[in-house]
């Protein structure tokens, strides 16, 4: 830990800059680098003050040759914490809405510079409304965001992609409040322990893979041990995504070529499925109930299945005879469904504004969670479902028809 007292007139100077930041919450990061202490083939550290579960902490970045660690300090004691960690570094830049403060060492002597930012206010603003958030879950420094072409070669967000950034942080958070609670419910069990290391996660609809990256990404710096599919049907794309992981050394991210009717884990924790068209969401949460999943996201789209069939009660024919509003009704009403199933087939579900409207017309999310006391479908929740479907004339909905399948066919092997 460093003694204040022994410090130079521009060490002092510059430890009161990063203090100061932190007091007024202007800190935007602070880097550490050339690094010549213990800790072997550490290159930098940067630093962020983030929200965690509703306490202010200090973020580190340890980034290594081949991997990166992340660790969060109490911030009562950032500036010791940074000080003793700045001991052996021969350079620390300090990055304010205001500045950048650069501070260089050598044996001899150590020199302060002060670069004041020459972004005008729209800039500014811009950058403060999508990059610099209370807390970004995913590190703006890693990897792989490069070839996904969300940075540039100098770890900054490409301006087009500006709303992607901020959708991929907020699935992020999402992900890990979710995580907390399932942990913390002891619901993560395999083989009769508790299993918050190793999560089997299957990405059904991966796409390009930005969300399937940031979430591996994110899980490997919160020290777990993620092993995570992303399943795509254009087989290009997973041989893109196939790539990029292995530069980011993502050792158990793997991308297989397929839908969530040609890929069959034989277990998972974790299903996600963003945009999974039509009934590919009913076979998708089919999977993840089926599989005892702890966690199921969902972003649906594509409602095609029950507007066919509505027969609007007469009260809400006026209202239901503008095309708009019966394509709202029938995507409304086929969402709930799948939500009651989930419940009634034990989980705890939220239906609820992924990101706004702005970044995102697909920006509804269902997120269930596993109840530990479930033991058989909760039956007032089925009649509620029969209710609906009995008002609007619903005869088919593929969820429901899977499921029934599913627990007749449990029901019959318990029997025999």
């Amino acid at each position: 830990m460093s003694n204040v007292a022994s410090l130079s007139v521009q060490e002092q100077q510059f430890f009161d800059s990063v203090q100061q930041a932190i007091d007024n919450q202007s800190l935007d990061r602070l880097i550490l680098s050339q690094y010549k202490g213990e800790l072997v083939d550490l290159e930098k550290m940067t630093f962020r003050v983030i929200q965690l579960q509703n306490e202010t902490v200090l973020s580190c970045l340890y980034r290594y040759k081949t991997n990166d660690i992340t660790k969060n300090y109490p911030l009562t004691h950032a500036l010791t914490t940074i000080q003793g960690l700045a001991e052996d570094c021969k350079q620390a830049n300090l990055f304010t809405d205001e500045a950048e403060t650069q501070l260089k060492k050598n044996k001899k002597k150590a020199l302060l510079t002060v670069s004041k930012n020459k972004l005008d206010k729209t800039t500014k603003n811009q950058q403060q409304g999508h990059d610099r958030t209370k807390h970004r879950f995913v590190d703006q420094e890693s990897y792989f965001l490069q070839p996904l072409g969300i940075t540039d070669a100098n770890a900054q967000i490409i301006p087009s992609m500006a709303r992607k950034w901020k959708q991929i942080n907020k699935f992020v958070e999402i992900f890990s409040g979710a995580l907390v609670h399932i942990q913390q419910s002891e619901t993560l069990v395999h083989d009769g322990k508790t299993k918050e290391q190793a999560l089997k996660i299957v990405d059904f609809g991966s796409g390009k893979g930005y969300l399937t990256f940031a979430l591996y990404d994110y899980l490997a710096k919160q020290h777990q041990t993620p092993f995570v599919t992303g399943v795509e049907l254009n087989d290009k794309m997973v041989k893109f995504c196939q790539e990029v992981a292995q530069k980011s050394d993502f050792n158990q991210l793997d991308f297989f070529q397929g839908d969530v009717r040609t890929y069959h884990p034989s277990h998972l924790d974790i299903m996600i499925a963003l945009h999974a068209c039509d009934v590919a969401t009913d076979f998708a949460i089919h999977t993840g109930i089926r599989l005892n999943a702890q966690m199921i996201m969902c972003a649906p789209c594509c409602h095609k299945e029950l507007r066919p069939q509505l027969n609007s009660p007469q009260v809400l024919q006026p209202m239901l005879q503008f095309g708009i509003h019966a394509g709202q009704q029938a995507e409304m009403l086929t969402d709930t469904m799948r939500a009651l199933l989930l419940k009634a087939y034990g989980y705890e579900t939220k239906v609820f504004e992924f990101v706004a409207l702005e970044h995102t017309s697909k920006n509804k999310m269902i997120l269930a969670t596993k109840r530990k006391d479930f033991t058989a479908p909760d039956q007032t929740v089925l009649d509620q479902i029969r209710a609906l479907k009995e008002m609007y004339g619903i005869q088919k909905q593929s969820l429901e028809l899977l499921l029934n399948d599913q627990w007749d066919q449990q029901d019959i092997g318990a029997k025999c």
